[in-house]
């Protein structure tokens, strides 16, 4: 229930009267992964039981849930194929992406280092495998209606907690180069480029996706219960998430100013979940695979 309510807001901000959404096009991690991570060489895979158990026909796909993801229910809601299937996934072709394609891979961020922790397809190679995508598209279909396609399209983006929880706060690295502020500024700025960069490709309708209150994820809270804490979220984690979370909110404000004919919106998944995480109950059966960027965090 509170996923739908996220969605029904998302659709309300982004959709204009009269008009009609084509395809739906994905950029992530393991939050919007449709099966990618299968067929790359990395430990991190959801192909096997109990993931998809719930899922058409009870098949396990490489996606982090037990059923869907939220890109599969959006693209339902604009009247498209009930799931979005993944780009490298040999099962489909250029005719099935002609309405949807997932380039997500989980575990990766917005940095590349975070992509390197466990060999996963960074946010470049899921660009350029979007900008292979165009060319098939437009082979496909010539470019009169492949470009039709890539401008009224919608693209979902949902990505940034393995940043934090898999790279900054667990390896070296990046804490010798940037404290918690300096490292959510170089985020952002990456988060931009990338906008900047489909938006010149042909996108203009884009969902930026911001994190949950990630130290409530269940591998934090376990970790709070193991260190005497009684299970309790991690404050500080979620302190970082919401700051976060305003500056990507101001990024979008400023760049429906800047690109011309863009409508970018601020999906922030914050509030529901901390809703749901504080009374799950009002919100029947919540999967909390949702909630996590990796497998680790949904243990």
């Amino acid at each position: 229930m509170g996923f739908h309510i996220v969605f029904a807001m998302f659709i309300m901000q982004i959709y204009t009267t009269g008009a009609t959404v084509p395809a739906v096009i994905v950029f992530g991690d393991s939050s919007v992964d449709a099966g990618n991570n299968n067929h790359i060489q990395t430990v991190l895979k959801s192909n096997f039981r109990p993931y998809g158990r719930d899922f058409f026909g009870g098949k396990a796909t490489g996606r982090f849930s037990n059923g869907r993801v939220p890109s599969d229910f959006i693209s339902e809601s604009f009247g498209l194929r009930p799931y979005v299937p993944a780009y490298l996934d040999p099962a489909y072709n250029i005719s099935d992406f002609a309405t949807g394609v997932c380039f997500a891979s989980a575990g990766t961020g917005y940095d590349n280092s975070t992509s390197d922790v466990l060999s996963v397809l960074p946010l470049w190679k899921e660009v350029e495998y979007y900008k292979e995508y165009q060319k098939k598209l437009r082979d496909h279909l010539g470019d009169q209606k492949a470009n039709n396609i890539i401008s009224e399209a919608v693209y979902l983006t949902s990505m940034g907690t393995n940043d934090f929880l898999e790279n900054y706060y667990t390896l070296p690295n990046r804490r010798s180069q940037y404290n918690i502020n300096q490292y959510q500024d170089y985020l952002v700025s990456i988060a931009e480029s990338f906008i900047k960069e489909i938006y010149g490709l042909g996108a203009r309708k884009v969902s930026l996706g911001g994190l949950p209150p990630m130290g409530c994820l269940p591998l934090e809270r376990t970790t709070s219960f193991m260190n005497g804490n009684g299970g309790t979220c991690n404050n500080e984690y979620n302190k970082v998430a919401m700051q976060f979370n305003g500056k990507l909110s101001g990024l979008v404000e400023r760049l429906n100013n800047e690109l011309v004919g863009s409508k970018i919106v601020f999906s922030n998944p914050y509030p529901i979940f901390e809703q749901i995480v504080q009374k799950p109950s009002s919100f029947g059966n919540v999967s909390f695979s949702l909630l996590s960027p990796i497998v680790p965090h949904s243990l």
